[in-house]
């Protein structure tokens, strides 16, 4: 199994922050928060990564080269274009060849076994990939994901709005006291996904959208597993968030 990282933007809500260096490369506890993903990775026994680059790319391709100081190896190519987290995975398609591969942004971190946890469910049956999932998080911001009884993903839905999970509720895919899924950002893919990202449609939002083409893959009856995240999920969205984390205890 390999390993792509999406690191192109430049995460333009930590304001400041980012004007000298992208998101991926703020720091937590001493270390870029793309060098705590890469070590999560390497523990799961995932050894060649692609990162994908993009504002301000030098800084990352300097600072992690090769990846022989971390015992990985490390590629890179870069997204010209930010046009959504639909075409991106694509930069690496020569890369990851016929080899499945975990899929992850740069600015989510977990506890490091949950990569191992995810490899360990891919491995469970035959799948065409693993999305992870966090529960009790604001859907609004990201995606609401419905499961069917052996935890195989029904349904996803891109940032609903106020008016669309009214609708849900009142369709009963929301029943009262039930779980509520997010989207947590982190996959197993199959190469079959780029049948579908190659097939992609900007959305409303007017970009290529990676859920788009999980849904797509999906309904093309491919079965994609779900697994929820245990413990800490964290999606550094904003200068508070990376701040509490700096309060925390390191490790």
């Amino acid at each position: 199994m390999k390993a792509v990282i999406l690191a192109a933007g430049k995460g333009t809500r930590m304001r400041e922050l980012t004007n000298e260096v992208p998101k991926p490369m703020l720091r937590v506890h001493g270390k870029p928060i793309l060098e705590h993903i890469i070590t999560g990775i390497a523990s799961a026994g995932i050894r060649d990564i692609f990162i994908v680059t993009g504002f301000k790319a030098e800084t990352i391709e300097n600072y992690f080269g090769d990846g022989s100081k971390w015992q990985v190896r490390i590629a890179y190519g870069r997204q010209l274009v930010q046009d959504g987290t639909g075409k991106a995975p694509e930069i690496a398609r020569g890369f990851i060849g016929a080899s499945p591969f975990l899929l992850t942004y740069g600015d989510i971190l977990v506890k490091p076994g949950t990569y191992q946890q995810m490899v360990h469910r891919y491995n469970e049956d035959y799948f065409s990939g693993v999305l992870t999932v966090t529960g009790s998080q604001d859907v609004t911001k990201g995606g609401l994901v419905f499961f069917d009884d052996k935890f195989l993903l029904r349904r996803l839905v891109e940032k609903p709005s106020p008016e669309q999970i009214e609708e849900l509720r009142l369709q009963g895919w929301l029943p009262p006291g039930a779980t509520v899924w997010y989207n947590a950002g982190i996959y197993i893919f199959r190469p079959s996904l780029f049948e579908y990202t190659a097939k992609l449609q900007k959305s409303i939002r007017g970009e290529y959208e990676l859920t788009d083409a999980i849904s797509a893959l999906q309904a093309g009856h491919h079965p994609i597993a779900g697994m929820a995240i245990e413990g800490r999920w964290v999606d550094v969205r904003d200068p508070e968030v990376l701040a509490e984390l700096e309060r925390e205890t390191a490790g």
